[in-house]
């Protein structure tokens, strides 16, 4: 119990900093530190990275940073395709399961460690969406609800059969096809993640199997390390956040390609 605490710990903490990195560092955890299989990991750290986000979010919504109609677009993009998911991950063998979430987790830590310290919008500037200079709303055009829809897909998909809240994916929609500070990028990503996590939670409750020995703790350590660290997160560098997450993410998705092979 006092670990699987300790991992969710560990998971909020990451989260508040990144918006992203606790959601896909969820899933290795209890793999790693509670000896779970992926199937059965992968909802417990929806769970928790949901809960966590949900109050990320509101926090943020308190601070009037949320973008909250591009979250709601996003997040129903995902909530169509989380279901698909979560039926795929109960289908595929774990060894591949485990392969599929390392290389996926490679690809975020070098995404990570190559963006740390850009401006957002600095990719695909012709097609990102713009905010009212004088409301500071978006103004929205095909390719703006375009490019955030598909990301949402993504997300949901992934969300699904990985156990991820989708943080990964949003994070860097909302950098390249944005012009929003990265404050207000992680506000929104959690917002996303609140929301996607609550579809695939549900569907695998109903589905049953939920291991609630280890979600009760796990949550509770990873509520305490998001508020613990939002205290601190804007007193850190961002650059230095991402490339010290790339790093962490690196190692781990070599860790369970390790795992997989041996097993």
């Amino acid at each position: 119990m006092l670990v699987d605490l300790l991992l969710g710990l560990v998971t909020g903490a990451i989260l508040a900093l990144t918006g992203a990195g606790g959601g896909i560092l969820a899933v290795p955890l209890l793999v790693f530190g509670a000896h779970l299989d992926m199937a059965t990991a992968g909802p417990i750290g929806l769970l928790a990275v949901g809960m966590a986000a949900a109050l990320g979010a509101v926090l943020g919504l308190r601070a009037g940073i949320v973008r909250y109609r591009a979250a709601l677009l996003i997040a129903l993009a995902g909530a169509a395709f989380s279901p698909l998911g979560l039926w795929l991950a109960h289908r595929i063998d774990n060894r591949m399961l485990t392969v599929l979430f390392a290389l996926v987790l490679a690809y975020v830590a070098y995404r990570s460690f190559t963006q740390a310290g850009k401006p957002p919008g600095t990719e695909h500037s012709l097609r990102h969406c713009v905010r009212d200079p004088a409301s500071g709303r978006f103004i929205w055009t095909r390719p703006c609800a375009r490019v955030l829809a598909l990301s949402g897909t993504v997300a949901g998909l992934l969300s699904g059969l990985l156990g991820v809240g989708g943080g990964f994916v949003m994070v860097p929609a909302l950098r390249a096809y944005t012009e929003l500070e990265m404050q207000s990028v992680v506000a929104t990503s959690l917002a996303v993640i609140a929301l996607l996590s609550a579809t695939g939670v549900a569907t695998s409750a109903l589905s049953g199997g939920f291991n609630w020995a280890v979600a009760l703790p796990f949550c509770a350590g990873a509520l305490a390390g998001m508020l613990v660290m939002r205290a601190v997160a804007h007193q850190l560098g961002g650059a230095v956040m991402q490339r010290g997450y790339a790093v962490v993410a690196g190692t781990v998705a070599l860790a369970m390609l390790l795992k997989a092979a041996l097993a």
